[in-house]
């Protein structure tokens, strides 16, 4: 494949709790996607200690799940995927999409309603829900001068990475983003969930996409050993000739080689990495470790 990239992905989730947890059921979406330019070429997803069921399957949306429960209380659970990925170049920088004044007649006109239309990426979703402020920011943004659909999707998120500083204190997974919004501070997820808010609030359709990006340490030092992370970015609906095309507002660019598509959904709620559902009491600590790495 002309331009692309191979890397072999490494995940580790762990759960420790103190005082050993029962019944306990999860689903996972850690394995990345075979879709577009992107190809999984081989991949692993297991547990320590060994589950006692597990199914393998996808949801609606194309991603790949696996369902795991344990019988037996444990104090310390280990989630792991491990693979080779190849990714492609990433969006063309030529704009064949339509005026943005069209995009909701073009929505309209699409009769699809298959896990990549734009219908369900339009509206209010578990985790985003409408804001007058992040809609009143965007028709800002936007102002009145004509725009192609990919121009609006750009311009909007150029100024949310403006405006937002990087800051893994501030929120958590749980942090609505009118929250993140009104404070400017966040990680990517509340950036992505913004970026989601302001292109629907102006007719933008917009998924959210979590996965890996590989980070490259300065010159002259080495790389360090689960230094990279999940991430998130956001993918906007252009019109029909020109479709989906991913962009990471955190970073202020196009999602590329760079970046590991694991699952895409409206928001973080459908493609958490781990959700599930168990019986403990007291306190539990969390531990995740990413290494993307290009083989030699």
């Amino acid at each position: 494949m002309p331009d692309s990239a191979l890397y072999d992905v490494s995940l580790r989730i762990a759960y420790e709790f103190e005082h050993p947890a029962a019944a306990n059921r999860t689903i996972l979406r850690v394995q990345p996607l075979t879709s577009g330019t992107q190809q999984l070429v081989t991949g692993l997803v297991s547990t320590a200690p060994a589950h006692d069921y597990r199914r393998d399957g996808t949801d609606f949306f194309g991603n790949a799940t696996t369902e795991i429960t344990f019988d037996l209380p444990l104090d310390r659970i280990e989630f792991r995927f491990a693979g080779r990925v190849r990714t492609g170049a990433g969006e063309s920088v030529l704009d064949l999409s339509g005026d943005l004044s069209r995009l909701s007649a073009e929505v309209a006109e699409t009769r699809d309603i298959g896990p990549a239309s734009p219908h369900h990426f339009l509206g209010a979703s578990p985790r985003v829900p409408p804001a007058a402020e992040i809609a009143a920011f965007a028709r800002d943004v936007l102002g009145t001068a004509p725009r192609s659909a990919r121009e609006g999707v750009l311009a909007i998120c150029d100024a949310i990475h403006a405006e937002f500083t990087f800051d893994s204190t501030a929120t958590d997974v749980t942090t609505p983003p009118i929250e993140a919004f009104l404070n400017r501070r966040g990680v990517c997820q509340d950036i992505s969930h913004v970026a989601i808010a302001a292109l629907r609030a102006v007719g933008i359709p917009a998924a959210y996409v979590s996965g890996f990006l590989r980070t490259v340490p300065p010159p002259g030092q080495p790389r360090l050993e689960g230094a990279d992370a999940m991430h998130a970015w956001i993918r906007a609906w252009c019109g029909a000739e020109t479709g989906w095309i991913e962009i990471d507002p955190t970073n202020a660019m196009p999602a590329g080689r760079d970046h590991i598509a694991v699952a895409i959904g409206r928001d973080y709620s459908d493609v958490a990495p781990v959700k599930g559902a168990m019986r403990s009491v007291g306190s539990h600590r969390t531990y995740q470790q990413v290494d993307v790495i290009a083989p030699a």
